[in-house]
């Protein structure tokens, strides 16, 4: 009895040792929608604790870090109330530096979500309300199940516009569950049964099953009707990650880098002129024929760096039509360089198409980086303008005497406080980030 007793006794203690444990690592985190603020010693736990955390790795005298601040406190709450919470977090990696050093965190501000403790770098919007579109996302089921005319419109909705949105139409829900599991980071999966005419209209298809893929921000749309076993769907899903015809800018060639077709690129003056309406329309009716190629479109007017790598400027005869292989290389057909404003358009991208599938073409070479240099660009613009600026201080310091020694760079607040001053962002510029925009 007595070591029955005794054992009764020392399960009781475990149990509530383990209680009062599980009750202080609950407590440790304050959690009424506010940004939670992560230092070395709690931050393992946060990321173990929370199935979706986005952290925030910023330093005190960084000026983008500074402007994202409020956006993060208004997104914190919202995000916190979700069936699936995201908790907002942020960690002074200047302060806790060995640990940034740990993550490899080398620029401000780093953002990472974790999603059951996998790290992923996050490139998307930072105003608030974008920031709860982009980020539910990574909290919603693979594929929606909707049951209504309405739940569609509300589904489209709330996805918003920085993922395409594939909806099947009396398309059983197995067919399509691995694909919203395994295309979950880019785009949005939903199936639905019971839906009206006005829909069909609406979405232009006229029977079923149908699988409609939707751009929102390009205002296309494409329709598949089968088949739908043998890799056929996930070609389609594929296909359509991108819109028909991408207008080729900062934001979008980071959308070209997963994707392994080569580019017909028309490089234009201007993007805005009335006349680019007839001529992306000839390149759509192109693309929907041609799947296995990507089509874009880019104005020197725009884009002029990128568009000089093509050797194309303002004074080059402009539309310019080549393909690119995303890397160094394009290939131009003889003979049809350039998209005539006196002949048809359809007829004459159909020519310049023929012209590359029939290997009629001249390989060149493009003048400035590959397509993943074009998205690290800014690294090295704002690289250039602080080593600048540190040289110049460092010559009329000593032009005045008052160094005698070459001075060595130090990385203090400071310093960095100047550095952030040389390359914030002007007054009336987008504040939105392209990837690896950042300050150091």
């Amino acid at each position: 009895m007595r070591s029955l007793g005794f054992m009764l006794s020392w399960i009781s203690f475990l149990l509530l040792s383990l209680s009062l444990s599980a009750s202080s690592s609950d407590d440790q985190f304050t959690l009424d929608g506010s940004v939670l603020l992560l230092t070395e010693s709690n931050f393992d736990s946060a990321i173990s604790s929370f199935d979706c955390i986005f952290v925030d790795f910023y330093a005190p005298w960084c000026g983008h870090c500074k402007r994202l601040n409020p956006e993060l406190d208004a997104a914190a709450p919202i995000l916190a109330k979700l069936k699936k919470p995201i908790i907002i977090a942020k960690l002074d990696a200047d302060k806790y530096s060995r640990l940034a050093r740990k993550l490899e965190i080398d620029a401000f501000p780093t953002l990472m979500l974790y999603n059951h403790g996998v790290p992923m770098e996050y490139y998307g919007p930072r105003k608030a309300d974008l920031l709860v579109r982009y980020l539910k996302k990574f909290v919603a089921p693979d594929v929606a199940v909707l049951e209504s005319d309405s739940a569609v419109k509300d589904f489209v909705e709330d996805a918003g516009t920085f993922f395409p949105v594939f909806i099947g139409f009396g398309l059983n829900e197995s067919l399509i569950s691995t694909l919203g599991g395994k295309y979950k980071k880019k785009a949005w999966f939903a199936v639905t049964k019971d839906f009206s005419e006005d829909l069909m209209v609406s979405y232009d298809f006229d029977k079923a099953p149908a699988l409609v893929a939707k751009h929102p921000t390009y205002d296309q749309h494409s329709v598949f009707y089968g088949p739908f076993e043998d890799g056929f769907l996930e070609e389609f899903v594929k296909q359509n990650f991108l819109p028909l015809v991408l207008p080729i800018n900062q934001d979008t060639l980071k959308l070209l880098k997963e994707d392994d077709r080569k580019i017909v690129l028309t490089i234009v003056e201007d993007e805005t002129h009335k006349s680019l309406g007839k001529l992306t329309k000839a390149l759509r009716a192109a693309a929907h024929a041609n799947r296995d190629l990507v089509f874009g479109y880019v104005g020197v007017e725009q884009f002029e760096e990128f568009a000089d790598s093509f050797h194309a400027d303002k004074k080059t005869k402009l539309p310019k039509i080549v393909v690119w292989d995303g890397d160094e290389e394009y290939d131009q057909v003889n003979g049809i360089e350039i998209i005539s404003e006196e002949e048809d358009h359809l007829t004459q991208v159909s020519r310049f198409l023929e012209g590359y599938r029939e290997g009629k073409t001249e390989k060149k070479r493009i003048k400035g980086p590959t397509l993943m240099g074009f998205i690290n660009s800014m690294i090295g613009i704002r690289s250039v303008y602080i080593i600048i600026f540190l040289v110049a201080v460092i010559m009329m310091l000593r032009s005045l005497g008052q160094v005698e020694e070459p001075a060595r760079v130090r990385t203090t607040a400071g310093s960095r406080e100047r550095a952030d001053q040389t390359t914030s962002v002007p007054e009336g510029e987008t504040s939105e980030h392209k990837p690896r925009d950042k300050e150091d």
